[in-house]
């Protein structure tokens, strides 16, 4: 048997579909978290489908009576604390049978996605240790009951400083409650003490109460830089500068008889979580019925999608005849009076026409007249890209006409008629003269001669009055001060290469200010190929 953990970080971003990315495992169990659709998820082969499955640690949230029970002592929760631990989606409990060494034997996997402790809400610290202690109470509960138990997920803690990119960077490691818990959890982890050798043989240490091992540091107690998550704000990924936060822990018993290997697939990217997978030497015993809980007995995902078109369908006019006759209300047309109002002469009924009176005659006459006006206007005056064509400015026009452009008189007055190749009559000049004055554009006096180039047009152009002011566009100057782009970014020290910009998007007194950091990954401060401590401020107004 083989199972897997990943935080995928959504569920929608599997480029290639998710049954690809999970068929790629080749496991009978694989559990997700932060899928971002309201739970965690345990997807299980046919061959390897639990008898029992239930959502949740306290059993407030099952409503059938095939529940794995077990929840063990939980008088130190009150209810409303039960109810807001189970009230995020963040477990799910499945109960397979394998094949034991002479009897059929009961395997629990409980699928956890743990909260992050927010370091600006004291309440979500207060509510991460309730939902580890919870966790606990319920799966010793399991393991009192015969059943083996295996937990894994996204617990969001890194349990020993080896587990840590740089520890040293963190204030009071050893003193983090979640790392106090994780050491009374487990089995045979010390209450202090930070050095590697501890884990040369964690199976032959003391019991320090815990019930549940480590299964990836009892394979390798050593390996360093074994992270499972990384900062992808950072790109902290590509120098391996992370955490190592999910984990597969199961009872001890399991581990020592079953167990053939455990590791993590930092090789898998798509989130800034990486698979970590187990594989067991038991065989999984598949049920012969789905549990309720499967997603096939969900109100959301049973019954046949239904097809756009069944909405589009054509219904003819006689069946909503029948239908409206049907459903008729009180006060409504009955059937004779629905078929009057669609069709006056229907066959077989004696309808007599009624006479218009003199108002609907002219009433009638005057929509025939403003129809046949319309039609007569909608006629296609062009293409949608002849209103996209710059203005022909150069007119030819007559001496005559060009003599009373020069005498400022009218056109209309003094009879000269102004003409523009291209153009109808009903063509509006306003657009294109005002006032007989152009601000760099004039009217061509031509002659019969041809304009050889522009110093002719300039030369035979119509005078501007030039005492009149022109309001000038702004300047450069002023469109720079407005659409100015973003500050072109300095050069880091350590490696003279362009930094990046960055927003602060944390809540506080430098919300949403701008500044400057090194472009390259985050890393170690010993590693050269990782980001410098560069730092620069944006200045304001640049």
């Amino acid at each position: 048997m083989k199972i897997v953990t990943w935080n995928i970080n959504g569920i929608r971003t599997f480029k290639n579909g998710i049954k690809k990315s999970l068929d790629s495992f080749d496991a009978d169990i694989i559990c997700v978290q932060e899928t971002k659709v309201n739970r965690v998820a345990t997807y299980c082969k046919d061959t390897g489908t639990p008898f029992l499955a239930e959502e949740g640690l306290t059993g407030l949230l099952t409503s059938h009576g095939e529940a794995i029970g077990c929840y063990g002592d939980q008088a130190a929760f009150s209810s409303e604390e039960l109810l807001a631990l189970d009230n995020e989606g963040r477990a799910v409990i499945t109960q397979h049978h394998f094949i034991g060494i002479d009897r059929p034997e009961k395997l629990t996997v409980i699928n956890v996605y743990c909260p992050r402790a927010d370091p600006d809400k004291p309440e979500r610290k207060q509510y991460k240790l309730q939902f580890y202690r919870l966790l606990q109470c319920r799966a010793e509960a399991i393991l009192s009951t015969g059943s083996h138990v295996i937990i894994l997920g996204d617990v969001n803690t890194s349990h020993r400083p080896i587990d840590h990119c740089d520890p040293d960077e963190v204030d009071n490691f050893e003193d983090n409650p979640g790392r106090k818990w994780l050491n009374q959890f487990l089995f045979g982890t010390a209450e202090n003490g930070n050095a590697e050798d501890e884990f040369a043989d964690i199976s032959l240490k003391p019991a320090s109460g815990g019930k549940f091992v480590d299964s990836f540091r009892h394979f390798h107690p050593n390996r360093s830089n074994a992270f499972t998550c990384w900062s992808t704000l950072t790109s902290a990924r590509q120098t391996n500068y992370g955490t190592r936060i999910d984990y597969i822990f199961s009872n001890r018993s399991l581990v020592e008889t079953a167990f053939i290997g455990v590791d993590i697939m930092p090789e898998v990217e798509g989130s800034d979580h990486c698979p970590v997978w187990a594989q067991l030497s038991c065989t999984l015993l598949p049920s012969p019925k789905y549990p309720p809980l499967c997603t096939r007995h969900m109100p959301e995902f049973t019954g046949r999608q239904q097809k756009l078109s069944r909405f589009l369908v054509k219904v003819s006019e006689k069946q909503n005849i029948s239908k409206d006759s049907e459903e008729s209300l009180p006060g409504s047309q009955d059937a004779g009076e629905i078929r009057e109002n669609l069709n006056p002469l229907v066959q077989g009924e004696n309808v007599a026409k009624k006479r218009p009176t003199d108002r609907e005659a002219e009433t009638t006459a005057r929509k025939a007249k403003r129809s046949k006006k319309t039609k007569t206007e909608s006629k296609p005056k062009g293409s949608l890209l002849a209103f996209f064509k710059p203005k022909q400015t150069p007119v030819n026009i007559s001496p005559k006409q060009a003599e009373c452009s020069e005498h400022g008189r009218g056109t209309e007055s003094s009879g000269c008629q102004i003409t523009k190749p291209g153009l109808t009559d009903e063509t509006d000049f306003s657009a294109t003269y005002h006032s007989g004055v152009q601000k760099e554009t004039h009217l061509s006096l031509v002659t019969g001669a041809k304009i050889e180039n522009q110093n002719e047009v300039e030369e035979e152009s119509m005078p501007v009055d030039k005492s009149k002011d022109c309001k000038k566009w702004p300047s450069s100057g002023f469109w720079k001060s407005v659409l100015h782009g973003p500050p072109q970014p300095p050069l880091c020290k350590s490696h003279n290469e362009p930094c990046v910009l960055r927003t602060v998007k944390k809540a506080g007194p430098n919300l949403g200010r701008q500044f400057f950091v090194c472009a390259r990954p985050q890393g170690h401060a010993s590693n050269p190929e990782a980001r410098c401590n560069f730092f620069a401020w944006v200045e304001k107004g640049k």
